[in-house]
């Protein structure tokens, strides 16, 4: 805690300083305007950067009635400017002291510019304490500031910071940039905030809050409002055709839409969260859409394309690489990009001929140019030159070590001007816009720097590309605990079988079931195992139907209905209750399958279905592989495995958030970007010390269910259970149960519910809790037997599916497997601690 400001004197107060949370031991000066009555509702304006208390003296008159307290944040105006944190989470520590000191229990807060993460910040660190949120041409959600990604807008910040503190510190000035607007507080105030938390705060607000943004802001683009406002359903949100500085030129107009909502908060007519719009709730509860970000425009693109332009004197070629992920991030044009890196590339060409004009060899032997060209080089390029004239300009651009000495070559050969210039353009022309391109479209760094093209190009390009990838990809995680746990889960899945993608594990798999074709006659001999289940169970399958087949099991089904495409409504499917489960028809190792807990999440996943849908009801209890075979000369059938599913959990600890409690966790960490994705709107919350926290609620290993071996749970009473359940479905002998029961004893006594049946290429998933070797021993068992049971139903004039019914069924599943994915990325939220 910290200790109570003391305030010296009206307008001024001093605060202990912290930093990254913690005080410091010392205290700043923190000015401020503090004007109405002291009893009236109070009203805080935070400015951006750069900014102060100043750039509110157009609103605040028009707030009458209202207590307005306006500081100048610390490292602006007339506050401390030499503080230890700049950012805005230190910011709302410093506003909230300052409340304290005023004596103000609670206030509206209206945040312009970055003044808004600094509203959002507070909000975050004292909900209590803020009754209202007005957002004014505010930042927020990361993906909308700068280039969108917050390591990469770090880096840019900190070469602002550095290029600042330099001209500060290394320029002689007397005094005239001590205090300059765009000084070393703005550069620290952006390079020391980290935006990532915002998305967090916006989608936990629970009060009411207005956004005013203009159409036309070139700073923070109008889309980031309009994020802003999904993520916050109960938001009002007003959009004109001003641009990011609205406060100063249309003050009046701003304070009076201001006005009238603090108007409504205090008759308590706002809109909070619990009273939003459901459509909008189920709106806030979809997953990030990177569409929605467009192209960076106004000052940021101004930046973007000085920085490229600036950076081909550095790297031509890597220039272009960055060039080519800007396009690939969707945050520049092809066309801006490219041209900005060619004007870079041709400036900087050009200067290099000039240098050579005028300065000659006497250049070579002064560095940095004696570091990267030697005599023996600049001879080879003037020889080269003078017998081949300005086709080396072209020649020399697809050579990377070339162009420098080349380019000097022909500034000391004195080539015309014009006929340089005229090459020089059309080489760029040609290397710029394709190296942009290849990058684009390959969305990382293929090498930093091209090899020399000689006997040794080809290992010399493969080296390079390792060498960068490493760099790019590797090496920057180590540098944080988040990186260096992510690095860990990537080194489980390629250790762990269980995590190996299908076309790694399944080929020996894929040669036994050839030779299995081969020993029973026919490839497809297996579709025969299951007469009652189109194509076998092959892929596909109709759900329905298969459920339909079940129907002679009775309430050992789960109940549930079948919504054909674009039809659904949830008046539909409301007497299967709440939770509902909603998956594809026709779906395949888990794919588009979500959980509804409401009417508006069952509308959103209907609405946005190109799929017939199986709306199910939810079982509670525990969860169940079981794999069934019969032969059908066999009066019973028998479990040949069962697999115990655990949802996977973490457990709090009162200190980490639930992201650190995934990275930290042994096994969680392996899964990271299932459980990261799917809990992503909480993972910046502090669980707390032994909240259990349910990171999945689906039973399916490719979406992040532990697997493991249940055969010690085979009982009589179970094995006669599912047997009865399977011999009420004509036609089917071999496939997977997934079934839930109120409890382990239950199961055990056979008291299951079917929540889905699966065929013939179904997975005896207990492998998965076990050894390499042992899959494949099991997986190969159970193929034997599906060939067998298939070739004994072909006997009795049963016959398999062709090839060609099996592509077909493949391309049935590929027109409609598309969509799978997208719904539920759409329509499911994420689960809540258990």
């Amino acid at each position: 805690m910290f200790s109570p400001p003391v305030v010296p004197g009206p307008g001024l107060a001093l605060l202990p300083e912290v930093k990254e949370g913690m005080p410091t031991g010392r205290s700043i000066r923190l000015s401020y305007d503090d004007d109405g009555p002291t009893d009236a509702p109070a009203v805080v304006l935070l400015h951006g950067s750069p900014g102060s208390k100043n750039d509110f003296h157009g609103l605040v008159p028009g707030l009458p009635g209202r207590r307005v307290i306006v500081p100048d944040l610390p490292g602006f105006g007339a506050s401390e400017h030499d503080v230890a944190d700049y950012s805005i989470r230190a910011h709302a520590r410093y506003v909230l002291e300052l409340l304290d000191a005023l004596g103000v229990e609670r206030a509206d807060v209206v945040g312009f510019s970055m003044g808004g993460g600094v509203a959002l910040s507070l909000a975050d660190a004292a909900p209590a304490r803020v009754r209202s949120i007005t957002l004014l041409s505010s930042i927020g959600a990361q993906e909308y500031e700068l280039l969108g990604d917050y390591a990469i807008n770090h880096a840019f910040h900190g070469v602002q910071l550095a290029g600042l503190w330099g001209l500060r510190e290394l320029v002689p000035h007397f005094g005239a940039l001590d205090r300059t607007i765009l000084g070393i507080p703005y550069a620290r105030n952006f390079h020391d905030t980290d935006q990532r938390p915002l998305r967090g705060i916006l989608t936990r607000w629970p009060g009411p809050m207005l956004i005013l943004h203009g159409e036309h802001d070139p700073l923070v683009p109008v889309a980031a409002a309009r994020e802003h406002a999904r993520l916050v359903p109960q938001a009002e949100v007003l959009i004109g055709s001003e641009s990011h500085f609205m406060v100063f030129q249309e003050a009046s107009r701003i304070a009076g839409s201001i006005g009238a909502f603090l108007g409504r908060v205090d008759r308590g007519e706002a809109a909070t969260r619990a009273t939003a719009d459901p459509r909008r709730i189920a709106a806030s509860r979809l997953p990030f859409d990177p569409a929605s970000v467009p192209h960076v425009s106004g000052f940021p693109r101004f930046l973007s394309v000085t920085l490229l332009a600036a950076s081909t004197f550095a790297s031509e070629d890597l220039a272009c690489v960055a060039a080519g992920l800007l396009v690939a991030a969707g945050r520049l044009s092809f066309l801006t990009a490219s041209g900005a890196a060619l004007a870079g590339i041709l400036v900087g060409d050009l200067g290099l001929v000039l240098l050579g004009r005028h300065f000659g060899r006497a250049l070579l032997r002064r560095a940095p140019f004696r570091w990267l060209i030697t005599e023996a080089q600049m001879q080879a390029s003037s020889a080269w030159f003078r017998e081949r004239g300005p086709a080396v300009i072209l020649a020399s651009r697809f050579l990377p070590g070339s162009r420098l000495p080349t380019y000097v070559a022909a500034g000391i050969l004195h080539v015309p001007a014009r006929t340089i210039a005229i090459w020089l353009a059309l080489a760029a022309a040609l290397w710029t816009p394709l190296l942009v391109a290849v990058s684009a479209m390959a969305g990382m760094p293929l090498l930093d720097v091209l090899a020399r093209v000689q006997a040794w190009a080809l290992p010399a390009a493969v080296a390079a590309l390792v060498l960068v990838w490493a760099l790019v990809r590797i090496v920057p995680l180590t540098l944080t605990h988040r990186g260096r746990r992510l690095l860990a889960g990537r080194w489980l899945r390629i250790t762990r079988w269980e995590f190996w993608p299908p076309w790694i594990f399944y080929p020996p798999v894929v040669v036994w079931i050839l030779g299995l074709g081969v020993r029973h006659r026919g490839l497809t001999v297996f579709t025969a195992a299951n007469p009652g289940i189109e194509g076998g169970g092959f892929i596909a399958e109709s759900k329905a139907a298969i459920l339909t087949g079940l129907a002679g099991a009775g309430d050992a089904v789960a109940r549930w209905k079948l919504v054909p495409a674009g039809t659904g409504r949830f008046d539909d499917v409301a007497d299967l209750g709440l939770p509902l489960v909603l998956k594809p028809d026709a779906g395949q190792r888990g794919s588009g399958v979500a959980i509804a807990r409401s009417g508006a999440e069952v509308e959103a996943y209907l609405s946005q279905a190109r799929y017939d849908v199986i709306a199910q009801e939810f079982v509670p209890g525990v969860e169940y592989g079981v794999f069934y075979v019969r032969r059908p000369s066999e009066e019973a059938g028998s479990i040949f495995s069962i697999t115990e599913k655990t949802l996977p959990a973490v457990v709090g600890d009162g200190r980490r958030t639930l992201e650190e409690l995934i990275l930290d966790d042994p096994r969680a960490v392996a899964m990271a970007k299932v459980y990261l994705d799917k809990n992503a709107e909480r993972l910046g919350a502090i669980v707390p010390e032994g909240d259990r926290v349910t990171l999945v609620e689906l039973g399916t290993h490719c979406r992040g269910a532990i697997f493991g071996g249940g055969a010690h749970l085979v009982t009589p009473e179970l094995t006669a259970a599912i047997d009865r359940i399977s011999r009420a479905f004509p036609g089917f002998c071999f496939g997977r149960y997934d079934v839930r029961a109120s409890s382990i004893e239950a199961f055990r006594r056979g008291e299951v519910r079917v929540i889905e049946l699966n065929g013939v290429t179904s997975e005896a998933t207990a492998i998965y809790g076990g050894g390499l070797l042992d899959a494949y021993r099991t997986l190969f068992a159970q193929w034997k037997l599906a060939f067998e049971i298939g070739a004994e139903n072909r006997a009795r004039g049963v016959p398999p599916a062709g090839i060609s019914e099996l592509m077909r069924l493949i391309d049935r599943y590929r027109a409609t497997a598309a969509g799978h994915v997208e719904t539920v990325k759409r329509t499911s939220a994420a689960p809540t601690p258990s």
